[in-house]
């Protein structure tokens, strides 16, 4: 989709963090290289999203579901551009939490979502431990559903994804190649004029 998103740097400013998230969910900015699954959504080549159960969204006096209310009450919402943005998110907070970046998972993450990656990275600290991740490429993203409750949306969003792990502890290194499936759920208010979603739960999901 729009412009190739850059890389975060973890090290930079938190003005600099802060504008790579801004960019990753909700904004348009332009059209720009993606992989072939996004923009097959865009296209219409790709299939449509395996639910879509039932939420509250009314228009010209018909009851709508799935994106069709999440569009509704959101003109700009566009199903590539999001899944697009969801990928990115995806590799950054795996980045992020292996790495042990805190500030960055904060402006990614829901409290709860943080608290529980919060205790796992304080453990790793504990233990002495460190981790890298590296992706191969990106990971597959697919709707799995869309629901609007009240002035909320949300979106859970199914992750395939293949990485490798290093790690570093008091028993020496080690690599870790991985696969990973997973549901990711992203809310944002669409009264707000914060164009940012934030995940609020995961789960594990089957391949």
């Amino acid at each position: 989709m729009p412009q190739t998103l850059q890389l975060i740097l973890f090290a930079v400013l938190a003005g600099v963090v802060l504008y790579q998230l801004y960019s990753v969910l909700g904004r348009r900015v332009g059209r720009q290289p993606e992989d072939a699954q996004a923009e097959t959504i865009e296209s219409g080549q790709a299939t449509a999203p395996r639910t879509e159960p039932e939420s509250e969204a009314i228009a010209d006096g018909v009851v709508l579901s799935g994106l069709a209310a999440v569009r509704a009450r959101d003109a700009t919402f566009e199903l590539g551009h999001f899944l697009s943005g969801a990928k990115g998110a995806y590799q950054m907070v795996v980045k992020a939490f292996a790495e042990g970046d805190r500030d960055s998972l904060k402006r990614l993450l829901a409290p709860s979502v943080y608290d529980g990656f919060e205790a796992a990275i304080a453990q790793r600290e504990a233990e002495n431990r460190t981790e890298t991740v590296e992706f191969a490429q990106a990971p597959r993203a697919d709707l799995e559903s869309a629901t609007m409750d009240g002035d909320r949306a949300r979106l859970v969003v199914r992750f395939l994804a293949e990485f490798r792990a290093r790690t570093k502890g008091p028993e020496g290194e080690g690599v870790d190649d991985r696969r990973t499936a997973e549901l990711w759920t992203f809310e944002r208010d669409v009264t707000s004029r914060d164009p940012n979603w934030v995940l609020v739960h995961v789960d594990a999901a089957e391949a």
